[in-house]
């Protein structure tokens, strides 16, 4: 049904298999740092109307593909897309960032929860597909989701929040609710990424981007405690290949042992971390994603070069090592600094196994 995959680098990498160079793609790669990638968002009229139309979600996956030797392509999409197939009502104010029109803030609203019909959510399955194809075997892609603790903070909080005080109300004051919640949404969560998978995505991504707001222990109750919930319930393989499955946990770095042992083939880490000292921590048991600081790409083309070459010498010559941010990068990026870091990162990576 599909080309043969020509570059495999990043499926090798997950699987710490060597690879002829270390892979990179970047989180939010499709986005409006590029100006073609603006240009479609103002076809399209809103984030939604990019998102829910498939040959503009192709047109946008590709695009940075077009312009950089990337290792993958990633859907594009949004983490919410589940609560909004809940009826959580899904919207993007400009310059505001997503909100929902009726936040789960009460007992009846979260016993009302239920998980959606994927039907709802077949626009996403078919902008796989369509990406699968035109992709035409260059690289692999990524299919991804929110974790169900970063779903859990969007549907409490009605939006963004700079304390999570209403959600963090709720996990403490009224457990229980927390955990129904955060239940409903891991199975639903786990139902889309398969359906992804079905669809034609080759790795998942479950992104717990709110994790690190989280106390110790709160984290592994209520956050690591889900995505093991979503991990155990993924397709291992489809069509006779391997899926393997990523977990980003920004800010948690402080539990890198404990994500890398909840059934994941490899764990993302932001800047925080030092890579040399996570390899030694978690060994062989999964691969790293990660780490530079997206800001890095606002200094010079010598500086990012260097700052690449840091990043790839902290982890050193072993297999297993995804180049990537150590969070999204900034709408404001130069694109010409993409360029940069792209070549830089395999330059170096090559030389590197050259060596050895």
């Amino acid at each position: 049904m599909y080309a043969a995959l020509q570059n495999d680098n990043f499926l090798r990498a997950l699987r710490r298999q060597p690879t002829d160079h270390t892979p990179i793609w970047l989180m939010r790669q499709a986005g409006r740092y590029l100006p073609e990638y603006c240009a479609t968002r103002a076809k399209a009229g809103s984030f939604m109307g990019l998102a829910t139309n498939v040959d503009f979600a192709t047109e946008v996956t590709l695009q940075p593909l077009e312009r950089y030797a990337l290792d993958a392509a990633i859907l594009f999409s949004d983490i919410l897309t589940v609560p909004d197939a809940m009826g959580l009502g899904l919207s993007f104010a400009a310059g505001e960032g997503p909100r929902f029109a009726t936040p789960v803030r009460d007992e009846a609203a979260v016993a009302a929860l239920e998980a959606p019909d994927m039907a709802k959510l077949q626009y996403v399955f078919d902008a796989v597909t369509s990406i699968r194809r035109a992709l035409d075997g260059r690289v692999p892609l990524i299919g991804f989701s929110g974790s169900p603790w970063t779903l859990a903070c969007y549907m409490v909080e009605g939006r963004g929040s700079d304390d999570y005080r209403l959600v963090k109300t709720m996990l403490y004051q009224r457990p229980d609710l927390m955990h129904r919640m955060l239940a409903v949404t891991a199975d639903s969560v786990a139902a889309y990424l398969n359906a992804q998978i079905e669809a034609g995505a080759q790795a998942v991504m479950i992104f717990d981007s709110w994790g690190g707001v989280l106390a110790d222990g709160a984290f592994q109750t209520f956050s690591l405690a889900y995505t093991r919930r979503v991990l155990a319930q993924l397709k291992r393989e489809h069509d006779g290949q391997q899926i393997p499955r990523i977990v980003f946990t920004k800010g948690g770095g402080l539990w890198l042992d404990e994500i890398a042992a909840c059934d994941t083939d490899a764990v993302g880490l932001d800047w925080t971390v030092n890579l040399d000292q996570a390899r030694r921590r978690v060994g062989h048991k999964v691969a790293l994603q990660g780490n530079l600081d997206p800001n890095v790409l606002f200094a010079s083309p010598e500086q990012i070069t260097r700052e690449a070459q840091a990043v790839l010498d902290s982890f050193g010559p072993h297999p297993g090592h995804i180049f990537n941010l150590g969070h999204g990068i900034s709408q404001f990026t130069p694109p010409e600094a993409v360029s940069v870091l792209v070549d830089a990162v395999h330059a170096h990576s090559r030389r590197w196994r050259a060596q050895t």
